[in-house]
């Protein structure tokens, strides 16, 4: 051993100059205790801007030798004559520091979590790697981990090390290309981020953890070390129940939501001055979505996103619930006081694609790890985001694991899947020479295909009677359709076609609907081809489509009119329900995510009317088997009139499995009609259950005094008929005989 080598410790000239530039790629090999060839041990330690350094023992912290520096600033090193369980004891310029040293360590994440990882099969994640609260020989601290496999060298950074690269580099777990690290003696709420050398040498940009599950307020980025979630559940009623509540012949009405603007607190100058955080958020929210009577809320997503005008979709969390509203605790009791009001929670999960932004996921290690690298697989020309390569384990194992942790973690009823017709087409929005044929030459994206049959089956494990609901908005065949039969698995698929047809249809003014007449029959032409969800969402409402109650044609009388019968004609078609906040009292405004709700409106006659309809709608179809006992199924509807296009008027049937009959008649245009005759299947009384046109709703009140008899006279293939007054821009519902319980 040279001299040179003596005074630094025994370390030669090229670990001295791997350790100056960090770029050391295995600092275990050089830095805490080594065997010495003569006998005994040296320590070193590398301490940037340490102003001196001590060997401790751990039992009794007995000052065992004080650390010399070497000709490399901040290498300390120690001569020990045995081997023995030791802390550091570091002079800083800001004080004094004792502490386990991180290389004192072995590697903590064991064997099986790595092949599992390596294999995509890892369904715990979240509480294996990223950043974990564990104890290691006695010793509290955190193990930090990430996949980083073409990386050279990854340090983990934080306050608690200056965030620099240079102090904490990590063990690098060759055979998965993980890298990790046990820093002792820090605690939850630290902020962290990785610092990785690509293999260019270049350093990236600091990189948020990919696996964290609690994160800084934005426009902050770090990570946080988050401990277990301190919450304890009370919602085993619900839990128990949820398969029964969720079977196919229950009912399904969502009111979907922005958690940011649905309610908050504004200043005199019409700014946001309070955003409610989660627990805020649900004494009003729980209260109001009960009171109108929907069985779940669906979430935009809320898995931490850097710019809150994507609403959600350019996540780059997917395990963290976004600080924005709270803390995952507040996040979780939430969730439990939906529960334990009996109303399920859906999650806009979002696996399509994520954003650019350089602390996120886009070349990660220096090179496309999450990402496809040819940008004709890999970048979404619409959106300016990347898309995920399922076709890689790793990246496939880490989605399916982030979809778990919600449904397991949180108790999350549901995931709605975004953009899944973009993940199904590899041309999708793309000209021809601008996307990457699969390996037969076809269209189909074989990896998304075999990720999203993967997504239910392993839902259907490991959260039994969780929804899983896609938005895919092509033909593809079999989307709601089980697996085993070679479909996609999903519980239920949003019904786009139908959502455009019928707003077509109602934004045309009455007197060329005659025209158009199919657009509201067209539906029930493959209404059982799917399960179906009949969605009026967020994307309705936005980007200059302006709001429900804009696409109305006529005066303002007619507006609301026509209103309420498209909100009575969607809830009493086949299908399950979904309608975005505000549409369900009219409001005006198109939907800005950076102001609550008009909720002064209501305090009109015209707006409180279309409010209570759709309270009524929804304890009507939840009352009556009839309007979703068999929403999947074609013996559940009935046509008695298709075919007036004359008048716009439309009457059907809805049928329970015990033979309960519903009629629904719809009238489409302003102008009432005396005396118009339906057929009906039995005689007796026809009780009048709902007219969206009645004084309650703010309308005219013209309708059928109650109830209208039967009369022996065939019409429509029925044996018996009604003779009705239709409402103008209205919907009636009417059952035979037996008495409902008020609703």
């Amino acid at each position: 051993m040279n001299a040179t080598t003596r005074e630094n410790g025994g370390l030669r000239q090229r670990d001295l100059d791997a350790l100056a530039r960090a770029e050391h790629a295995d600092p275990f090999a050089i830095l805490g205790a080594h065997a010495d060839p003569d006998g005994g041990v040296t320590i070193r330690a590398f301490l940037p801007s340490a102003l001196s350094a001590r060997v401790l023992a751990r039992e009794d912290d007995r000052v065992l030798a004080e650390m010399q520096q070497g000709s490399l600033p901040g290498l300390f090193f120690a001569h020990l004559e045995a081997q023995q369980p030791y802390r550091l004891q570091i002079g800083w310029a800001g004080g004094e520091q004792i502490t386990e040293d991180p290389y004192s360590f072995g590697a903590v994440l064991g064997e099986i979590d790595m092949h599992l990882f390596a294999e995509g099969t890892h369904r715990k994640l979240a509480e294996r790697f990223g950043a974990q609260l564990t104890q290691v020989d006695g010793v509290d601290g955190v193990c930090f981990s990430v996949w980083a496999p073409n990386a050279r060298r990854v340090s983990v950074v934080g306050a608690f090390n200056g965030w620099d690269g240079r102090r904490h580099p990590m063990r690098l777990r060759c055979e998965s290309g993980v890298w990790e690290l046990f820093v002792p003696r820090l605690n939850a709420g630290e902020s962290y981020k990785f610092e990785v050398l690509g293999r260019d040498g270049a350093v990236l940009p600091l990189k948020a953890d990919p696996l964290a599950r609690a994160t800084e307020l934005p426009p902050s980025t770090s990570s946080k070390v988050a401990g277990p979630l301190a919450h304890t559940w009370n919602d085993e009623r619900w839990m128990s129940e949820r398969e029964r509540r969720h079977d196919i012949h229950a009912p399904l009405s969502i009111y979907e939501l922005h958690a940011g603007s649905w309610q908050c607190e504004m200043d005199d100058g019409g700014a946001v001055s309070h955003v409610y955080n989660w627990r805020e958020l649900g004494e009003r929210l729980i209260p109001y979505v009960k009171e109108l009577g929907f069985t779940h809320i669906e979430l935009l997503p809320i898995m931490e996103h850097p710019f809150g005008g994507s609403w959600g979709y350019q996540p780059l969390s997917m395990f963290a619930p976004t600080s924005r509203y709270g803390t995952p605790e507040d996040f979780a009791a939430f969730i439990d006081q939906c529960h334990q009001n009996d109303i399920g929670v859906i999650l806009d999960w979002v696996p399509a694609h994520f954003p650019t932004d350089e602390h996120g996921l886009a070349q990660f290690d220096g090179t496309a790890l999450y990402e496809y690298a040819n940008p004709h697989e890999g970048f979404h020309q619409d959106w300016n985001t990347l898309i995920y390569n399922l076709g890689r384990n790793e990246v496939r194992g880490f989605m399916l694991a982030s979809a778990v942790h919600w449904l397991d973690r949180f108790h999350i009823d549901g995931l709605r899947v975004d953009a899944v017709a973009s993940m199904l087409y590899r041309d999708y929005s793309r000209k021809a020479g601008e996307w990457v044929p699969n390996v037969h030459g076809g269209r189909e994206n074989l990896e998304a295909i075999e990720f999203l049959r993967q997504l239910n089956d392993i839902a259907g494990q490991e959260a039994p009677g969780a929804l899983i609901i896609a938005e895919e908005s092509t033909s593809w065949p079999g989307v709601s359709h089980p697996t085993a039969q070679g479909g996609l698995g999903f519980t239920y698929k949003w019904n786009m076609g139908w959502m455009h047809d019928t707003l077509h249809y109602i934004q045309n003014d009455p007197i060329y609907r005659a025209h158009h007449h199919n657009e509201l029959s067209f539906g029930l032409v493959y209404a059982y081809s799917e399960r179906f969800v009949l969605p009026i969402s967020h994307d309705e409402v936005v980007h200059g489509k302006g709001s429900l109650i804009q696409k109305m044609p006529g005066d303002q009388w007619q507006q609301f009119a026509n209103l309420r019968a498209y909100l009575a004609f969607m809830w009493l078609h086949p299908g399950k329900k979904l309608l975005f906040m505000g549409c369900e009292f009219g409001q005006w405004r198109e939907w800005n995510h950076d102001a609550q709700l008009d909720w002064y409106l209501l305090q009109y006659s015209n707006h409180k009317g279309v409010q209570d309809l759709v309270g009524d709608l929804n304890r009507l179809y939840r009352a009556l088997p009839a309007l979703h006992e068999l929403d999947c199924q074609p013996t559940g509807f009935q046509w008695l009139i298709g075919d007036d296009a004359q008048n716009s008027v439309y009457a059907w049937l809805r049928w329970s499995s015990q033979g309960e009959a519903v009629l629904v008649v719809a009238n489409f245009t302003p102008v009432p009609h005396d005396g118009y005759r339906v057929g009906v299947p039995f005689e007796g009384q026809w009780r009048e259950l709902l007219n969206s046109d009645a004084e309650r709703y703010a309308g005219s009140n013209f309708g059928n005094g109650g109830g209208v008899n039967a009369e022996h006279l065939p019409s429509h293939g029925q044996a018996y008929s009604l003779s009705l007054n239709l409402p103008p821009l209205g919907v009636l519902v009417m059952q035979v005989e037996a008495p409902l319980a008020r609703f």
